[in-house]
Order: structure tokens, then C-alpha cells, then sequence
């Protein structure tokens, strides 16, 4: 089974459809004048469907087990054939269109049991996914490559060379996912007037967006907010919530970082921890929905 506990949980709908075709005007006589002698197929075949969702992990191998909050399953009369429309919602980590898919595929094995001892002809066809929203069939409307983006580290020691900056690469390497790679890279020391001053050279430079990694803790030497809040003219406090949150749904001390977001100017800082796995699950957490921001007619690119 695919590892989703890096995944967040957002609404994702998904509508399948399954087409039964009749051989004649007299079945669909029968299924309309609900005469079908196995009783009624509308009926019958809209709760089949209800399980078959609900039970899609249960014989699918792959697919996770899921929250299903919402599903209706309709139909339509097209001449000879009937049409099977289910529609699935849920707010998890994965998407339910093979939930959509097993309830239309169900319904429409019911009604050809129902419907073959009055049709010997009577057949399935295209059973197929419709539409479906959310996860990766909404990112790509965020995505933005003309962004001009610096990633700024702030550790003592990656400054000296004692260590290999870790944290900023992954940062890169996960913007680049999202075609963003006009990446100005730098790596400074943890002191105040450097973090600030390095903050208004891109502010001035027009930068969109600069994100910090590192100095969000609680050492001595911990001082990004600190240095970053004076210069941010409106705090977004919803973006390190969202890390946080999502942090701490995987360990628990993500809670003490002390991050923060928002624009100085018409541009977006960030300020995401020192480590790598944590900086990894932040950039998870926040992209590329952050990047609607760039979206707003307040917040044209330059």
C-alpha cells in the first residue's frame, strides 16, 4: 500500500458513471414502471452502490481505508441504456475515485442480474471516472515559475563550514517541484542585523518570495522571528499554523517552533525550522497552496 502519512487532508470529490444498455424498449418500460421482477432496480442497484464504496478497501488491495462523508448515486434514461452516476466526498489524504468507480460498477453488475431474466442481451459498458477535485488535480493551478525566490539558511555553523547545510537543499529541491527555479541560495550566520539585513536586500531587489530556514527555536542563538517581525507588515498567521499542525500530527514537539509568516512589502517571507525532515514536512504542509497568494490581484509578480 502507498505511504500517505506524508499527504494532507483536503476535499476531494470524485463522479464515475456506469452505462447499462438494454435491447429493447420494453426493458426500459420495465425498469421506468419499477415492473422488473426481481423488484425495484433503482433501488436495489442505489444501495449496492452505498456498499461498494464504503467497501472499496476491502477488495481492492491498494486502496487505503477512508472516510466517505457524502454520496449520491443518480441515474439517467438515455434510450435504451441507463446511465449510473456516483459521486463520492471526503476530507482525507487520498483521493475517492476508485470509491466513485466500485459504487458505479456495482450498481451496474446489480441491474444486469436484475435485468437478465427479462433481456438476455442486455450488457455493461464504459464504466468510467467523470471528474474528480482535489490533491494533485488542484496543485497545478498554483504553480508559478517566474517567481523570484531566495532561500536563506540561517546556522552558525553551515556559515563556518563545520556543517553541510541540509535544510535549505531540500527546500530547493521541493520548490523546484513546482517549476520554481529562480532560486537565489544563501547561507548566513544566526545574528539579527545579518537576518534583517538580508531580508531588505531581496525586499529591495523585488523579490516574491524569500524563505528562511533555521533560528525558529528556543536556543540563545534562535533569533529569525525576532529579527523578521519588525520588518513583516502583515502577518499571515494561518501559514505556520498549517506547519505546525501538520508537524505535530507526526511529532509532538513540533509545537515549540516559533516560525512566522506574512508580507514585508509585496513580499512573502517565510520561516520554517533548522532540520531537514522538519523542513520537509513545512514545505509538505504549506505548498503549493502558499503560493495563491501570488494569485491575488494585490500581489501582482513583478
Amino acid at each position: 500500500m502507498v505511504n500517505i502519512t506524508h499527504k494532507s487532508s483536503t476535499l476531494r470529490k470524485a463522479i464515475a458513471t456506469a452505462t447499462v444498455k438494454t435491447s429493447s424498449q420494453e426493458t426500459i418500460s420495465a425498469i421506468e414502471n419499477r415492473t422488473v421482477p426481481k423488484g425495484d432496480i433503482f433501488e436495489f442497484s442505489r444501495a449496492s452502490a452505498l456498499f461498494a464504496v464504503k467497501k472499496t478497501s476491502d477488495v481492492i488491495p491498494d486502496c487505503h481505508p477512508l472516510p466517505v462523508e457524502f454520496t449520491s448515486v443518480t441515474y439517467k434514461i438515455e434510450g435504451l441504456s441507463v446511465i449510473i452516476s456516483v459521486e463520492v466526498h471526503t476530507i482525507y489524504k487520498t483521493g475517492v475515485e476508485v470509491e466513485a468507480m466500485h459504487g458505479a460498477s456495482v450498481a451496474a453488475l446489480v441491474m444486469y442480474d436484475m435485468l437478465k431474466p427479462i433481456d438476455k442481451y442486455v450488457e455493461i459498458q464504459n464504466i468510467r471516472l467523470l471528474e474528480k477535485t482535489g490533491g494533485k488535480s488542484d496543485t497545478q493551478k498554483f504553480i508559478n515559475s517566474d517567481l523570484k525566490t531566495a532561500v536563506i539558511v540561517c546556522s552558525d555553523s553551515a556559515f563556518k563550514g563545520e556543517k553541510e547545510d541540509t535544510s535549505g537543499k531540500a527546500i530547493c529541491t521541493s520548490l523546484e517541484k513546482y517549476q520554481i527555479k529562480n532560486i537565489d541560495y544563501q547561507i548566513i550566520p544566526d545574528d539579527f542585523n545579518t537576518i534583517q539585513s538580508s531580508l531588505i536586500n531581496f525586499k529591495d531587489k523585488h523579490f516574491d518570495l524569500v524563505i528562511f530556514t533555521g533560528g525558529t527555536g528556543l536556543s540563545s542563538r534562535d533569533v529569525t522571528p525576532e529579527a523578521l517581525l519588525p520588518l513583516i507588515d502583515r502577518e499571515i498567521p494561518g501559514i505556520m499554523e498549517t506547519a505546525r499542525n501538520y508537524g505535530q500530527q507526526r511529532i509532538k514537539t513540533a509545537m515549540l517552533s516559533r516560525g512566522v509568516a506574512g508580507f514585508s512589502g509585496e513580499t512573502l517571507v517565510l520561516t520554517l525550522p533548522g532540520s531537514k525532515k522538519a523542513v520537509e514536512e513545512s514545505m509538505e504542509a504549506l505548498f503549493p497552496q502558499v503560493l495563491h497568494v501570488f494569485q491575488l490581484d494585490d500581489n501582482k509578480i513583478h
